[in-house]
């Protein structure tokens, strides 16, 4: 049932509804001024184009609104003793959060240099949007926050991962109007049927409708009211309206929506957790319609800016020529009356600080927004445990991503109590074969049950839901508040998140500079479902590129691993778990996979990033005459075949088998920390020998990884060519030319002599692809000689 405060009696006394709005009024103050002053904060002299920054870069139309939430959150949270964390949806609306940082004194305790005074006050307007200063979005340097403002349609799903496990924890999330509009926004609505009452927090999502994007009106904010309430109300919210451009009665009326949205959250936190109460609640969001821009400049060279999409960012852009402008600018600060706001030294007089609580309740000083605080070790066990027993390599076979359903099944269980480790993806947990872990916890569900469905559970900490973007705002927002997980996706389908890891790596960059930010654990992928066992799913789930994606980005954050086995698997993963300030992307196989390495030689090998394996090649203490090398599972199998092939037909002929699991180790040591020097490359790969590199994704990137290197132009890449359909697995390898026909092949082209020596074994091989592709058409089964083909090395 929607509830509407606009007609509601007073809430607030006098004296609290005057302090409350000298906070909203300072901090409106404070945002204007970070927009526009570079020197004079407290207008102690008449403003001259001098005082005004050159370049005037911000966004003011969201901040009037934000500065209000923020006001109001801080009278809840010093009368209620809250523990609340706020994501900002509309985060380029930076100057307000910053100002409520710097009122509360937080930016300060972060920032000692920017003094709660006119001095600081001088720094904190010059530094914002100004070369050597700070984002005009609200950032990583933003105390608080762990929501990038350029991140639109992310907040709510950030809010509810931070809530998850979160018990005493409150998070308010603003969303604004245009970021409701996109896609990952409106999926993660849907969260709430995933919020568990009893073991999560809450999350009180506010709809800001201040009515415009950057030059349009926005959707939501033109619904008639009754179809917004029913559109809220079918995402299983109860609507309550806060609407006005009058500040003392929106002061009334939002004062009255948050204790009314909070006494509501307390009664359902209550009713499951001392009544077991098992119904899914219907929790509350604010929506709250104020002008954009409000109390900025009513019109600007006889156009409307205040209420319209005019106000979105600067709406006086020529103060510094036009003398207009600078006196509606001198106007408009002086309408705030800063000199009731601030003293003589620039300092907030008390009743402007009267709303804000203290020490770590205060938004900008939360740990849940510094989640590096709070994180603990993760309790994993001894990889020996779970490991697969390999007495000789290619003697056995396992599904790769099942032993390591184990092994997380095992940390699913060791963190039952403390509740801190969540495995997330879109539906997939039990096709890519983790489905061990339901025997620790269920799939976190709070929606209806039926008979035939299984292992839902109203406390489960495995989170599945058929929005890739949803499933990565839950992680992301999960481990920024101080906890581990793993994100399982279809290789082909992880692309859905690109720009949302973009964010989260860029962010990851920002704070590694930052030394007030303590690390975090990594963000983990694990890719599996892959391009070249998605033979029966066919063209539309093949596609390797999400690492090429990953790996132009910063070297310092970046990491992908192409274990070829279980044993590697384990290892990689283990050490992944482990890392902090990272992006992980480990590509692994489900389908039953020779095991080629034992733990110890797996650990040995992952820690390398990438060796020789001597039980495969034919070198004898020389240079070999080629190097035959690969990167991910399907190309280790093929190459291995290659070279087996190699020492039937060509036994005099030195083949060197190198393995690559840790992608970086191609480049240069300069370029990326797990880099090799070209001493190292060229021991490994040597200097002038051919390489014919087997490799999981597209090609192309492993000649950019190594461009730089001597033996470049001897390098030959095989990998996926974008060329797939629905066919038999060794008929994927054959389409790109990464079979081990293919491969013997391009050995018998590319080392000196063999051209003329090798032409009958080149025919040879030749002919069998021929015969592949006639027995694949009348028997719809790989040739019997691939199919049954076992390593004997």
């Amino acid at each position: 049932m929607s509830v509407d405060t606009s007609q509601a009696p007073a809430h607030l006394t006098d004296d609290e509804l005057r302090t409350l709005d000298a906070h909203w009024r300072a901090a409106n103050y404070l945002s204007v001024g970070q927009i526009y002053l570079m020197a004079n904060p407290l207008l102690t002299e008449p403003l001259r184009p001098e005082h005004v920054k050159p370049r005037l870069l911000g966004h003011w139309g969201t901040s009037p609104g934000l500065n209000l939430v923020y006001t109001h959150l801080n009278r809840v949270i010093r009368a209620r003793d809250l523990n609340a964390l706020c994501i900002w949806g509309p985060g380029h609306g930076g100057p307000a959060v910053v100002a409520g940082s710097w009122l509360e004194g937080s930016y300060t305790r972060t920032y000692p240099d920017v003094t709660r005074d006119a001095a600081g006050m001088a720094r904190l307007f010059r530094q914002f949007s100004f070369p050597g200063g700070v984002p005009s979005h609200v950032a990583p340097e933003t105390p608080g926050s762990i929501h990038e403002g350029g991140e639109l349609g992310y907040s709510l799903s950030h809010a509810y991962g931070a809530a998850l496990d979160a018990p005493d924890l409150v998070v308010a999330c603003v969303i604004g109007d245009g970021e409701a509009e996109t896609g990952p926004l409106a999926a993660s609505w849907h969260s709430n049927k995933f919020l568990d009452p009893v073991h999560d927090g809450a999350v009180l999502p506010i709809l800001h409708l201040n009515g415009y994007k950057i030059a349009n009106p926005t959707v939501l904010a033109r619904l008639p009211e009754a179809e917004l309430d029913a559109l809220l109300e079918g995402y299983g919210h109860d609507p309550i309206h806060v609407t006005g451009d009058d500040p003392a009665a929106v002061h009334q009326a939002m004062a009255h929506a948050m204790d009314t949205a909070l006494d509501r959250i307390a009664a359902i936190q209550h009713a499951a957790r001392e009544q077991g109460a098992a119904e899914r609640p219907r929790w509350p969001v604010i929506v709250l319609r104020t002008p954009k821009g409000w109390t900025g400049p009513a019109e600007v060279d006889g156009l409307p800016v205040e209420g319209t999409w005019r106000s979105h960012q600067v709406p006086l852009s020529a103060v510094r020529d036009n003398h207009q402008h600078l006196r509606q600018l001198e106007d408009w600060l002086r309408s705030y009356r800063p000199e009731e706001l601030f003293d003589e030294q620039g300092r907030p007089r008390p009743e402007v600080l009267a709303c804000i609580p203290e020490g770590a309740r205060r938004l900008g000083a939360t740990p849940h927004a510094n989640g590096g605080l709070l994180l603990r070790e993760l309790p994993l066990p001894p990889l020996e445990s779970y490991a697969v027993d390999v007495d000789k390599p290619g003697a056995t076979m396992h599904e790769p991503t099942r032993v390591l359903g184990d092994f997380l099944e095992h940390v699913m269980r060791a963190t039952a109590e403390r509740r801190d480790f969540r495995l997330v993806g879109p539906d997939e947990t039990a096709s890519n074969r983790l489905q061990a872990v339901y025997a620790a916890s269920g799939k976190a569900w709070q929606a209806g049950t039926l008979d035939v469905d299984e292992h839902l559970d109203r406390h489960g900490r495995v989170m599945e839901i058929l929005s890739e973007h949803t499933c990565q705002g839950w992680l992301e927002g999960y481990l920024l508040t101080g906890r581990h997980g793993l994100f399982s996706c279809y290789e082909a389908f992880v692309h859905i998140v690109d720009s949302m890891v973009n964010q989260h790596i860029k962010w990851l960059r920002v704070t590694r500079r930052l030394p007030w930010r303590a690390p975090i654990a990594s963000l983990n992928y694990l890719l599996t479902s892959h391009v070249w066992r998605q033979d029966h799913n066919g063209f539309s789930h093949q596609d390797p590129g999400f690492v090429d994606h990953i790996m132009n980005k910063s070297p310092e954050a970046v990491r992908v691993y192409l274990p070829p086995d279980a044993n590697t698997l384990l290892s990689v993963a283990d050490h992944a778990l482990r890392s902090r300030d990272y992006v992980n992307v480990i590509v692994a196989g489900k389908q039953p996979c020779f095991d080629w390495l034992s733990m110890e030689q797996a650990r040995v090998h992952c820690a390398r990033g990438a060796g020789i394996w001597e039980w495969a090649g034919t070198e004898n203490g020389g240079e070999p005459d080629v190097v035959l090398a690969c990167a991910g599972d399907v190309p280790t199998q093929e190459v291995l075949a290659a070279a087996q092939l190699l020492r039937r037909h060509l036994p005099e002929l030195s083949v060197r088998v190198v393995n690559v699991v840790d992608i970086a180790r191609l480049m240069p040591s300069e370029e990326h920390p797990h880099g090799m020097t070209e001493f190292e490359y060229n021991g490994l790969f040597t200097p002038d020998k051919p390489v014919i590199f087997a490799y999981h994704g597209y090609p192309w990137l492993i000649h950019r990884l190594a461009y730089r290197r001597t033996g470049h132009r001897h390098l030959h890449v095989r990998g996926y060519k974008e060329i797939g359909t629905t066919t038999t697995p060794f008929d994927m390898v054959v389409r790109n030319d990464l079979d081990r026909y293919r491969l013997v092949m391009d050995v018998i082209d590319r080392v000196p002599g063999l051209a003329v020596r090798a032409a009958a074994v080149r025919q040879r091989m030749e002919d069998v692809r021929l015969r592949h592709h006639d027995w694949i058409r009348e028997h719809g089964t790989d040739l019997p000689e691939v199919a049954d083909w076992t390593w004997n090395g």
